[in-house]
């Protein structure tokens, strides 16, 4: 049977949507760092900001279109339905047009009758140009508006800060709770291995049933924390599919180990400057003072004179025939120059620049406040990076010595040299030692964004 092309064309259109959609569902693996560019280029939040830049540089043009030359044309057309009359004396007006303009016969000679003096339909058209010669907050005007679009892209930047700091916390939780998945299934293991030997010793008379009681609690407390933490696992990849604007409904992989973050960190191999035209607060700070000092000055050119020059071409015409076209048009144009100058207004231009030059002092005073600020952060983050990773260093090797006792006293309670009972206790002491290593990595990691934002290095 032959398949028509338009039938062909729509098999084929249909095939090429459902490998794109099943391309759209299939999981994808991302490093730290492809993770953070497919921030970069799916957030939503950046979208924004990105047209927020745009629309910062269509302002300038705007601006500068302000100075250039104004082209305008205007066309009129009128009919003077029942056009205006006024008293006129009959007597300058020759007794033949009487008639035609309504006067009666009978009207004194030194009588007067309401006569309109407009023709019936007029039309005119014309063109006219303005050029602005001289306005000094044009010319202050244009650097407001490129220092404008700077703090456009400064907004966009801190937002990529922000964006990234989320990525990366959010790509670090979910390697810390991979990371605790395996452990706690590695422990489950254990301990159903366990459990399965002690029973078999119970039931040959070498453990009493105490024994196998306790060790299937153990059993249930570690299927709780694999339960726990697949959870938290499936928690933290939403969170991080949602900071990369990536599809919720799709699985993601990552490529990146933890051991490639920590290492660093605590071999203390990142050091870092403090400067403050690093980081992006402080530069959102200076252009907010040279903003303000740009208001200031816009107020200042108030008082200078503006001067604009002006052409104007036109034609018209007056005419009781409904077709202009047909008739006469008498054309004008006229050239000029206009000045503005202000001469008094009750002191509202001073109030206005009194008020730019407070708004400036408060800059001034936010750009001093924001160096104080990011010091007094960067010191912070600084003693907070140390304490983490001694605590990290602890807690690493307490959960060692965790592990190696609890390892002794399975071997041990292989043995029956001790109970369940002080095996439970090794056992639940080495979860709260791998839990508190959890934490603690978290709070190095959070720790190293967190000095890397005060120096303006992330």
């Amino acid at each position: 049977m032959k398949i028509s092309i338009k039938k062909y064309l729509l098999l084929l259109a249909i095939g090429f949507s459902a490998l794109a959609i099943k391309a759209q569902d299939e999981p994808m693996s991302f490093s730290l760092y492809q993770a953070t560019q497919f921030a970069m280029e799916n957030s939503y939040i950046l979208h924004n900001t990105r047209q927020d830049i745009e629309i910062a540089q269509k302002q300038v043009w705007e601006t500068i279109s302000t100075g250039l030359p104004q082209v305008s044309g205007t066309m009129d057309y009128t009919k003077n339905i029942s056009a205006a009359k006024s008293p006129f004396p009959v007597a300058l007006i020759p007794k033949e047009y009487w008639p035609e303009l309504g006067i009666p016969d009978d009207t004194p000679p030194d009588g007067t009758y309401p006569i309109s003096f407009m023709q019936k339909y007029n039309s005119s058209y014309g063109i006219g140009v303005t050029q602005q010669i001289f306005d000094g907050s044009w010319i202050v005007g244009i650097s407001s508006a490129e220092l404008y679009v700077d703090l456009s892209k400064q907004a966009h930047e801190k937002t990529e800060i922000d964006i990234r700091d989320a990525v990366y916390q959010a790509y670090y939780m979910v390697l810390i709770s991979q990371r605790y998945k395996t452990v706690m299934e590695e422990n489950l293991a254990n301990t159903k291995r366990l459990h399965e030997e002690t029973k078999i010793y119970y039931q040959n008379g070498f453990r009493e049933e105490q024994d196998v009681d306790q060790l299937k609690i153990l059993l249930g407390n570690a299927q709780n924390e694999v339960i726990h933490s697949e959870r938290e696992l499936s928690i933290a990849k939403t969170v991080l599919k949602y900071a990369m604007g990536y599809n919720l409904d799709t699985e993601i992989d990552l490529t990146d180990s933890l051991e490639i973050f920590v290492l660093p960190l605590v071999q203390e191999l990142n050091t870092f400057t403090f400067d403050f035209n690093n980081h992006i607060d402080y530069r959102l700070a200076v252009s907010n003072f040279q903003f303000s000092n740009k208001i200031l000055q816009l107020e200042k050119v108030a008082y200078l004179p503006k001067l604009n020059g002006f052409y104007n071409y036109g034609k018209l015409t007056f005419t009781n025939n409904a077709n202009v076209f047909k008739e006469d048009w008498y054309k004008s144009s006229v050239i000029g120059i206009q000045a503005t100058l202000p001469i008094f207004n009750s002191g509202q231009k001073r109030s206005r620049v009194q008020q730019a030059r407070i708004e400036l002092d408060k800059a001034e005073t936010d750009r001093r406040y924001t160096e104080i600020t990011l010091q007094k952060n960067y010191l912070t983050a600084s003693a907070e990076m140390r304490t983490a990773r001694e605590r990290f260093l602890n807690d690493q090797e307490n959960r060692d010595l965790a592990k190696r006792i609890l390892d002794k006293t399975q071997i041990k309670f292989n043995n029956g040299m001790v109970s369940s009972v002080e095996l439970t206790q090794q056992e639940t002491q080495y979860i709260n030692a791998f839990q508190a290593l959890v934490g603690s990595t978290m709070s190095l990691l959070e720790a190293d964004l967190k000095l890397k934002k005060a120096v303006g290095a992330l």
